[in-house]
C-alpha cells in the first residue's frame, strides 16, 4: 500500500525501541535483573492450556460489541483457555509473572487461579510462583530463587498480615 503524499511512516516510540521484545518496562527490568544474577530463564515460551475447547450444545445467545442485538451462538465451540507466563526457569522450578499498572484486566485473577489449579493437579513438583508489580518485588523474588531468603515453606513469614503482631501464632 502506497503512502499518501505528505504522510510520514509510523515510527516506534523511543520507549518501544528501548523495550525490545518485552511488552513493558517491568518485564525488561525483570529480564535484566535475572540476567545480571546469572539465572537462566525463558521469556513467554511456555504456554499452558488450562481448559480445552468444548462445544456448547444448548441454546446460547451472546451480546455483540458493535450491534445492539444478540447473536445466536447455539452449538458453537468455546475456545480453550491458555496462559503464557512471562518468565519461567529453564528447569521450570519457578515462574515470575510481572503485572505493573493495568487499567483493567478482569480475567487475570481467574486465569491465575486456574493456572495454580492446573499445576497442582499435574502431579509434578510445584514451582515457586511470583507475581511482581515493581522492581523491589522482582529483586525479592530473585533473592528467594537464589536461596538467599526463605520461601515461606519452612521459614517464618516475612510479611505479616495486616493487624497481626510478629509474635502472634500464624493460621494454617
Amino acid at each position: 500500500m502506497k503512502r499518501k503524499k505528505g504522510q510520514t511512516t509510523k515510527r516506534k516510540s523511543a520507549k518501544k525501541r528501548e523495550l525490545g521484545r518485552y511488552k513493558s518496562g517491568l518485564e525488561k527490568c525483570c529480564a535484566d535483573l535475572l540476567a545480571e544474577s546469572g539465572i537462566p530463564f525463558s521469556y513467554e515460551e511456555h504456554e499452558y492450556t488450562l481448559m480445552d475447547k468444548f462445544r456448547y450444545e444448548g441454546t446460547y445467545w451472546k451480546m455483540t460489541s458493535k450491534k445492539k442485538e444478540m447473536t445466536d451462538r447455539s452449538n458453537s465451540v468455546a475456545l480453550p483457555i491458555r496462559y503464557k507466563p512471562d518468565f519461567v526457569a529453564k528447569d521450570e522450578s519457578w515462574i515470575i509473572e510481572t503485572k505493573g499498572f493495568l487499567h483493567s484486566h478482569h480475567d487475570f485473577p481467574m486465569r491465575w487461579k486456574l493456572f495454580m489449579k492446573y499445576l497442582a493437579e499435574l502431579g509434578k513438583p510445584l514451582p515457586m510462583l511470583f507475581i511482581c508489580k515493581n522492581r523491589q518485588q522482582v529483586e525479592k523474588a530473585i533473592s528467594i530463587i537464589k536461596g538467599n531468603e526463605p520461601d515461606n515453606k519452612g521459614g517464618r513469614r516475612k510479611k505479616l498480615r495486616r493487624g497481626m503482631r510478629e509474635d502472634a501464632p500464624l493460621d494454617s
